[in-house]
């Protein structure tokens, strides 16, 4: 195991990769606390360490989001006020959402 969260190596480089903004808001990461790189189990399932389900976010998304169901938090005042929208997230949040036959917002 690569990190902490139980992640392996080959994902972990594979989602550095992939995921050059936050996966839900859009933002390019940054240095201040909230725009931070975070690992983010897009369905809140720790057990789940596939490349569908590993993602990275900013810190701020993540606080957000918690260990709410993804589509509760899309239709919560928090991400709506971060601007989460069906154009900001990316393409990897949206196949989690039609694999849970779930849709984003429109």
């Amino acid at each position: 195991m690569a990190n902490s969260w139980g992640i392996p190596k080959n994902i972990e480089d594979l989602v550095l990769e992939r995921d050059q903004r936050c996966v839900y808001c859009g933002c390019e990461f940054g240095a201040e606390r909230a725009k931070k790189k975070s690992w983010e189990h897009i369905i809140n399932d720790i057990r789940i360490t596939t490349l569908d389900n590993i993602a990275l976010c900013c810190v701020g998304c993540n606080a957000s989001k918690g260990s709410k169901e993804l589509t509760n938090w899309f239709y919560s005042e928090n991400a709506r006020k971060r601007g989460i929208t069906s154009e900001t997230i990316a393409d990897v949040v949206k196949v989690a959402l039609d694999q849970r036959q779930e849709s984003p917002l429109n």
